[in-house]
């Protein structure tokens, strides 16, 4: 059997997704059989080129004719259009994988979550750092015992790319169109993170600051507001008592994608950075220091798939853990995680760390 595959948004996800589908019979032979079937988007010229380079068959403007005619549908378009798509695709019964954060809303995330729940088909939100190698390496050494009792989650996730003023004015600086600023574009993942290494989100207190009120629109004479935060923090407290911070900034000088994690419990600890990827540093019981842990040999996950020890991996190789994940739960029917209750619990606490801040006092996750 072959996937048909829809896509609907075809630059920064799109191409990482068309990539990760062209990389799956190279490197993954037992990945279902998949056609990049139709590109979803509203420029036809843009379309039609984006489908040559990307590999489509056909290209479309209309989401709810694309649909009709796909096996799976990824919804890869900004925060305020990840709803309506799902949902009519979910309703048709055709499995979704939405980009994260889920929506830029609770409501709207809780009826993605909901017609998920009534379909019956696997759905995916794209927390794609779940699938790098030394996270599931550090995945299963806290499942093992390994850290003893967990007692810190510590995440931040800092970027640069706002931090000049002049820099032009998108869809991410809108409350309508985003949700949120860097509290859902990097939070959500180093929140996923929290709940995938350790534990549910029950309690926090938040910071969302914006340092910039609006910015030039590119090639015209005006400026709009910028109606998200530029940075948040938070404090929270995860189910059995475990503390976490949390932390993320897209006006950090000097940070590109620093993406970092740490995790400290009773008998070892352990650090992790996506600037460094492959490596996870592991504190055990009785250890000195730390040691750094070189996750690509064949034993370590996924990384059999690839090079001989020692080859590193890189960002995009996440994609082709994650769609091999998903489609595989696809064809088999079989149930795929982090799917869109995953999204919405995601989702929960991303407003309630909007709650807390506005309301400043620690706020229930709802």
């Amino acid at each position: 059997m072959t996937l048909r595959v829809g896509v609907l948004g075809y630059r920064f996800m799109g191409k990482a997704h068309a990539n990760a589908m062209a990389r799956l019979p190279m490197f993954f032979p037992d990945a279902p059989d998949v056609e990049r079937h139709v590109l979803v988007g509203r420029d036809e010229e843009a379309l039609a080129d984006a489908a040559d380079r990307l590999g489509f068959e056909t290209t479309s403007t209309d989401w709810e004719s694309a649909i009709d005619d796909v096996d799976v549908f990824y919804n890869l378009g900004p925060n305020h259009v990840h709803a309506e798509p799902s949902i009519a695709a979910l309703e048709r019964g055709v499995p979704v994988l939405s980009e994260k954060p889920l929506a830029n809303d609770l409501a709207s995330a809780e009826r993605m979550a909901d017609a998920a729940a009534d379909a019956g088909v696997p759905t995916a939100t794209a927390f794609n750092y779940r699938y790098v190698p030394a996270l599931r390496y550090a995945k299963n050494l806290i499942d093992d015992g390994e850290l003893g009792e967990i007692r810190h989650f510590r995440g931040r996730y800092l970027q640069d790319w706002l931090a000049d003023p002049d820099a032009p004015w998108s869809w991410r600086n809108s409350e309508e169109m985003a949700g949120s600023g860097a509290l859902g574009d990097l939070g959500a993942h180093t929140i996923d993170l929290a709940r995938f290494l350790v534990g549910n989100v029950e309690r926090v207190s938040g910071h969302c600051q914006t340092f910039v009120d609006e910015r030039p629109v590119e090639g015209e004479d005006e400026t709009r507001p910028v109606t998200v935060d530029d940075a948040y923090s938070a404090q929270a407290e995860l189910e059995d008592g475990a503390m976490a911070t949390f932390e993320a900034s897209r006006f950090a000088t000097g940070h590109k994608n620093d993406h970092t994690v740490e995790v400290h419990g009773s008998k070892g600890s352990l650090k992790f950075s996506l600037e460094r990827m492959n490596e996870l540093e592991v504190l055990r019981e009785d250890s000195r220091g730390y040691e750094t842990v070189l996750v690509t040999d064949a034993d370590d996950p996924y990384v059999d798939h690839w090079w001989p020890p020692g080859h590193v991996l890189g960002w995009e190789h996440t994609f082709v853990h994650e769609d091999y994940e998903f489609l595989s739960a696809v064809e088999s029917g079989e149930e795929y995680h982090p799917n869109f209750e995953d999204g919405a619990a995601v989702q929960r606490v991303l407003d309630a760390i909007q709650r807390s801040d506005a309301e400043a006092e620690w706020v229930d996750v709802a």
